[in-house]
């Protein structure tokens, strides 16, 4: 499942590292960059619902299966991108097919490891979209100045098909032909749409994790507006990931940990949340930084904060609502984020059009706010 997520955003990535190259190429605008980044989300949010109820009624081999094999094609078809209306189209089969991705990741977890180990099993498994994006600029940088980015994207589908192979051997596992065992905790009430947990959960991890689809996106144009070259794009475009990467570890082990002495209770989760919203605030100053580390290092930290969210909301959907509907919760936290960047990306893509980029971040930056206000409000009567 980490191999799966991390091919899966080496094939998001590529866009958003050679963006500024395809951009100039099919003389699309950052507005129209944005609206392909928007048809993305949208399947992406659609898929996620929907592969969710696929791998928890037909099983993680056969979904697995077909979701990447669905989305390796898709991935591949960018390299016979035309102009905007083909690149939108490549891009939107690559989101359905992806949204398969963290519903097998939790799904796996449940059905592996033991309930004080899911939260450090669930930033295994989605650890490696952070690592995909790290090593991303490392790994088609050099395929792009060999092959051109169309050949970047006939790698980026032969990648996934190779996973297939390797998962028709791993998925023969018993403890993954299995139905999870459910304990007390996981017979919890299933998800209800009538539940305020429901919304709060789709709230926080949508609007928490929110600076990880604008920090993928558009760090690559900003600092092509601050005098990078594609190539040395390629030499820095790891290192906000990196924060990533280290978020899905470090809160997994903090999540885990908080849980094992406080028991699941609301209250929990509450101090975490608000921790994390305070440090996301940052985000907004990037613009007025003189100093280049340091800016390089706020959207590091940026992204090591987001991961906080995605990690802590998901702990908290499956202690809420139990496990048996683990897939659809996964689904639901992925979707509910893809829809907000659907909605915001095209926003953020005609300021930076602008050169607004001050209320581009300042915009981002008090997402997580939000989204910590709306799930505070509706769990003020949960214990």
């Amino acid at each position: 499942m980490m191999l799966v997520s991390l091919i899966s955003y080496i094939d998001r990535i590529t866009l958003a590292l050679l963006a500024p190259t395809m951009l100039a190429e099919l003389r699309l605008s950052g507005e129209q960059y944005g609206w392909v980044v928007s048809g993305f989300s949208i399947a992406y949010m659609c898929g996620n619902l929907l592969w969710g109820r696929w791998i928890d009624s037909l099983g993680l081999r056969v979904a697995m299966t077909a979701a990447v094999g669905f989305w390796s094609l898709a991935s591949a078809s960018h390299a016979l991108t035309a102009g905007f209306l083909t690149l939108l189209i490549a891009r939107t089969a690559l989101g359905f097919g992806e949204g398969a991705t963290f519903p097998g990741g939790l799904r796996t977890v449940v059905q592996t490891l033991p309930a004080v180990q899911r939260a450090r099993g669930v930033a295994v498994a989605y650890s490696g979209g952070a690592l995909g994006a790290l090593v991303t600029p490392l790994i088609m940088t050099p395929v792009f100045q060999a092959f051109g980015w169309r050949g970047a994207f006939w790698f980026t589908g032969a990648i996934g098909l190779a996973w297939i192979g390797a998962w028709q051997i791993i998925s023969r596992r018993k403890e993954l032909q299995k139905v999870a065992d459910h304990t007390a905790i996981e017979t919890a009430n299933r998800p209800s749409w009538r539940d305020p947990r429901f919304w709060s959960f789709a709230c926080i991890y949508a609007f928490g994790a929110l600076p990880l689809g604008f920090v993928l996106y558009y760090a690559p144009l900003y600092l092509k507006v601050l005098g990078k070259t594609q190539i040395e794009l390629g030499s820095l475009l790891w290192i906000p990931p990196l924060g990533w990467e280290a978020g899905y570890f470090v809160w997994g082990w903090w999540t885990d940990r908080t849980v094992a002495r406080t028991g699941f209770t609301t209250a929990s989760y509450r101090g975490l949340f608000t921790v994390l919203t305070l440090l996301s605030l940052p985000l907004a100053a990037v613009p007025f930084i003189a100093s280049f580390p340091l800016a390089m290092f706020e959207l590091f930290f940026a992204m090591f904060i987001s991961a906080g969210f995605v990690i802590g909301s998901v702990s908290y959907a499956t202690t809420a609502f139990g496990l048996r509907d683990s897939g659809f919760l996964a689904g639901l936290g992925a979707g509910s984020w893809s829809a907000l960047v659907a909605v915001i990306m095209p926003i953020a893509g005609r300021l930076f059009d602008q050169q607004n980029y001050p209320l581009a971040f300042l915009i981002t930056a008090l997402f997580p706010l939000t989204g910590w206000a709306i799930w505070l409000a509706l769990n003020r009567e949960v214990p």
